[in-house]
């Protein structure tokens, strides 16, 4: 079953407690997308661990926290302490990355990998026996509201396809540039995580209608 993960990167930070327990209370989101960016990795600054706590005191929803940071490492235990149910690094950030996957595993928390959509799939040819979650960017990492890059949906099916080779149970996720359009198109490519930040939060009639339409569109498949 497709699953659904709201990026608080496009919430209004302002009510950002409010806009949490809005979406713990709407039917059909499975999870709650974290985006943290140090102005390094990538260019834009959102937040570290104090705010991954704060949302944590608003939801039981797990939260799936996206590290576009560099030396991830360093700073894994803080977001485990915070409350992420599941840490996601990037290839691109991290030299060692069965060290930094492992130590997510030692934490008790799920471990995902990240790729930008210049990363070729084959970068996950050692790693992918070791993870619970691969995450395909299909917008180059920073910004939300950025269109979807349709080059990426290859991506999707080349990684499909070598999970289901290793008899993998990974989950397989897509950031960027998703509603009701493109998500029909990336399941059929072989996802079932939807990460989805503008289209749900500034959806005219509210959250939870953005979250049914979504739904019904992934559903239709």
């Amino acid at each position: 079953m497709s699953k659904i993960a709201p990026s608080i990167l496009a919430a209004d930070f302002g009510r950002l407690g409010e806009q949490v327990e809005e979406l713990s209370a709407v039917e059909g989101v499975d999870r709650i997308h974290v985006d943290v960016m140090d102005g390094m990795f990538v260019p834009n600054i959102t937040f570290g661990p104090p705010i991954v706590e704060a949302i944590r005191r608003h939801t039981r929803l797990p939260l799936d926290v996206h590290l576009m940071i560099e030396r991830p490492g360093l700073y894994l235990r803080q977001f485990a302490e915070a409350g992420a149910s599941a840490l996601t690094v990037h290839v691109e950030a991290c030299p060692h990355l069965h060290r930094d996957v492992g130590a997510v595993h030692e934490l008790g928390l799920a471990a995902g990998v990240a790729l930008n959509p210049g990363t070729p799939a084959s970068a996950l040819e050692s790693i992918l026996e070791c993870v619970d979650l691969v995450l395909v960017m299909s917008v180059n990492p920073g910004f939300g509201g950025q269109a979807f890059i349709p080059g990426t949906l290859r991506k999707v099916a080349q990684i499909r396809e070598a999970l289901s080779q290793r008899q993998s149970a990974a989950e397989l996720s897509v950031d960027g540039g998703i509603g009701t359009s493109t998500g029909p198109l990336v399941r059929r490519a072989g996802a079932d995580v939807f990460v989805a930040g503008s289209s749900l939060f500034k959806h005219p009639r509210g959250l939870a209608a953005a979250v049914a339409e979504l739904r019904r569109s992934l559903e239709q498949q």
